[in-house]
């Protein structure tokens, strides 16, 4: 087999893959699934979102189960990788405890921070020069070349990576609800050219280089060869990897990814604000007939108002990923319905990562 893209943008980085695991929350990506990655040479991430919610006194103790269990997992899963890739944290803007979670995993030795769910402006303030690459999740030229702009002249510093993230996505997305109601019109191959060009000052500027990684909607190397010949480094993939055995997610949430079609698939308004792809279960279709009832606050989204919204994030998500999938919330990307079985970390990552040579008759 032979290996899609070449890894001479990454010098002094521990990959031998131009790979991200994206990050999903609640209890998704967790150590066990990280760890994995990591151990065959990507970029493993832990999704911070809740992290702390089997603890035993999560309820009304959540910032602190969330703040140890930050810890708990990147040490983990740097064990499971065993020297090899790279452990990073994926920590939503939109957090309440976005600020602590990523200083909390900077001090616990993760080694890198995305962000995405909103701008992280103040990302560079939160985490020390050399303590860990920190990269914001975007959806445009005009979103990076703004966080750029804000991160060279009010810290001195540029982002170390860039995940750019399309319309094919699963979870919260940067685009509105109406640019997703018609897909066919988001040209994003010319906002990822965009923001590979838009970098390129700044690499100049800082004598570094800026990999970009593609995400959303990537499902194999053809998709993996075709994000490479527009300028993009590596890739970002998430759905691909929950229905695999080391998942941290219930054999019932991966079920439900292996049973998933097509015209399951959903475009939601999330309580975050955002609107999300979901899979269009019993739980959508009732919270979408009547609110279901909040009757108490996780305190997870910063802006979240309990009595204004459908339901609970923290809940729906919870229930899901302890496998009651038909009254959770399932989010996943477009390409869901092409899941036909659980297989392992492996096997996602020859697919992604390597095109397969054709043999001659």
């Amino acid at each position: 087999m032979k290996k899609i893209f070449s890894m001479n943008r990454f010098e002094g980085w521990n990959l031998s893959l131009p790979l991200i695991q994206g990050g999903m929350g609640v209890g998704v990506s967790l150590s066990g699934l990280a760890g994995a990655v990591a151990s065959e040479g990507g970029m493993g991430v832990i999704s911070t979102a809740q992290i702390g919610f089997e603890e035993p006194d999560f309820v009304g103790n959540e910032e602190a189960c969330n703040l140890r269990s930050i810890r708990k997992h990147i040490v983990r899963a740097k064990e499971l990788a065993s020297g090899k890739g790279m452990i990073a944290v994926n920590v939503m803007v939109a957090l309440q405890q976005y600020r602590e979670h990523v200083k909390e995993a900077v001090r616990a030795g993760a080694d890198a921070v995305i962000c995405g769910a909103g701008l992280p402006v103040d990302l560079p303030e939160l985490v020390e020069a050399g303590k860990a690459k920190i990269a914001p999740i975007v959806s445009s030229r005009r979103a990076a070349a703004l966080l750029l702009k804000i991160w060279d002249k009010k810290y001195g510093r540029t982002a170390d990576f860039i995940v750019a993230e399309g319309p094919e996505a699963g979870g919260h997305l940067g685009f509105s609800r109406e640019q997703l109601d018609d897909i066919s019109k988001i040209r994003f191959e010319e906002e990822l050219t965009g923001i590979v060009e838009e970098k390129k000052k700044y690499e100049e500027k800082y004598g570094k280089q800026i990999p970009v990684f593609a995400a959303g909607g990537i499902w194999d190397a053809s998709d993996a060869k075709w994000i490479e010949a527009l300028g993009a480094d590596g890739v970002q993939a998430a759905t691909r990897f929950v229905a695999t055995k080391e998942c941290d997610a219930s054999l019932g949430y991966k079920k439900a990814y292996v049973n998933a079609k097509e015209t399951d698939v959903k475009i939601i308004k999330s309580p975050v604000g955002m609107p999300g792809r979901a899979l269009n279960n019993a739980f959508i279709q009732k919270t979408e007939r009547a609110p279901e009832s909040v009757e108490r606050c996780y305190h997870c989204i910063k802006n979240c108002k309990p009595a204004q919204i459908p339901y609970c994030i923290t809940q729906a998500l919870i229930r899901a990923v302890h496998g009651d999938v038909e009254n959770g919330l399932v989010f996943c990307g477009s390409n869901v319905g092409k899941i036909d079985r659980i297989s392992t970390v492996r096997e996602v990552i020859e697919d992604l990562m390597y095109e397969k040579e054709v043999k001659m008759p």
